[in-house]
């Protein structure tokens, strides 16, 4: 079972996610476009691509169909239902749907990221955390000097010894 907390860190770890309310809902938007919201029954609501929405509707127990009339406009997730990972994933692919080509883009060579290959980012710091900050729009030591270590650690991949690693290799 995931909580709200879990489905807040999933959505603010993606870029530009703004945290706001809809209709008395936590919501989240990329560039003023919403892509996920949790009702206060517990059940995340994300808006999806068709295909995704058969997929999730098929994966997660007491999914369904999220409608505005006829319109399909993506999936109702119960919150119970889900574990972390699934949440993660889910959630994931709702940015993907809303979000700008520019910023999926991105997002997208993020994930493929090596580490030395990254900005001035030490390879030292190993691929999950490459990819973590590269993800975050973080490709700097400049911009990762700018974030506090809490900051960096929330980051899902940059661990003690990454922040640590970045820190030495900053002047």
């Amino acid at each position: 079972m995931t909580t709200v907390a879990q489905l807040r860190q999933a959505a603010l770890a993606l870029p530009e996610t703004a945290e706001g309310t809809h209709f008395g809902m936590v919501s989240f938007t990329v560039r003023d476009k919403g892509f996920a919201s949790v009702t206060r029954d517990g059940v995340v609501q994300l808006h999806l691509a068709p295909d995704d929405v058969d997929a999730a509707v098929a994966a997660v127990a007491g999914a369904e169909p999220l409608m505005r009339g006829t319109t399909l406009l993506g999936a109702r997730l119960p919150l119970a239902a889900l574990d972390g990972q699934q949440l993660n994933h889910w959630v994931r692919r709702a940015w993907f749907a809303r979000a700008p080509r520019r910023l999926t883009a991105a997002l997208a060579a993020a994930d493929v990221a090596e580490p030395g290959e990254v900005g001035d980012l030490p390879a030292a710091i190993g691929r999950p955390a490459t990819r973590a900050l590269a993800g975050a729009g973080v490709t700097t030591l400049a911009e990762v000097a700018a974030r506090t270590d809490a900051e960096l650690l929330a980051l899902h991949g940059v661990g003690p010894r990454a922040v640590r690693i970045l820190r030495e290799h900053h002047p």
